[in-house]
């Protein structure tokens, strides 16, 4: 089988590149600062220093930002279970696959904790949850039934529900972390939450990692 060759974008798209990611980042830093319902599209392309109609070739709306932050976030747990050798697949436990997931998560919210806490408010608000593909519940049923593969899990779960019961536990904890929560360890939340789903699930009882 011939190797793919790699596509190298072009000058143009370079700049198409440069350009969105300008307006993105400045979108970002304007709802930190200021809030998602308080910035305008005028305000976010004066931070940007692009017209107005550059915004729209680049975002059909401001809540196509929102949605590119999301897309960010799946990203970055994908590349970091990548980064960590963490398949369905793989040779770890399901218990230790799915704690690090909860720690790779809890890493991409903290790296800026101000501007995660800003985004999801908006994401919540824009109603995203309710029609958002639930791509972390998939990462979490993906392992879940791996581990019934392997004995870990018992067969009697449902591998999709289990992986809706993590997501739920991951967001409950991210949402009540979001709001004024003075010393709450978020990845140690996290921990304790997913453990307390898996001891329900576990074929053995309690989780060992």
């Amino acid at each position: 089988m011939a190797e793919r060759e790699s596509v190298v974008p072009g000058r143009r798209e370079r700049n198409k590149l440069r350009i969105r990611s300008r307006i993105y980042d400045s979108a970002l830093e304007l709802f930190t600062r200021q809030g998602y319902e308080q910035t305008t599209v005028d305000e976010i392309t004066e931070a940007a220093d692009v017209a107005r109609g550059t915004f729209f070739n680049h975002f059909q709306r401001k809540e196509d930002v929102i949605a590119a932050w999301g897309e960010t976030r799946r990203e970055l747990l994908h590349g970091g279970l990548a980064a960590e050798g963490l398949r369905p697949d793989g040779e770890e436990s399901t218990v230790h696959a799915l704690l690090r997931c909860m720690s790779i998560l809890a890493d991409i919210s903290l790296r800026d904790a101000d501007q995660t806490r800003a985004l999801l408010t908006a994401w919540v608000k824009a109603g995203f949850p309710l029609h958002e593909q639930p791509y972390v519940s998939d990462t979490f049923a993906a392992f879940v039934a791996a581990g019934q593969g392997r004995g870990e899990i018992r067969p009697s779960v449902d591998a999709r529900l289990a992986g809706f019961l993590l997501r739920d536990v991951y967001l409950g904890t991210l949402f009540r972390w979001a709001q004024p929560n003075p010393g709450m360890d978020l990845e140690a939340d996290l921990h304790a939450a997913c453990t307390t789903v898996l001891e329900g699930i576990l074929a053995g009882g309690t989780p060992a990692r």
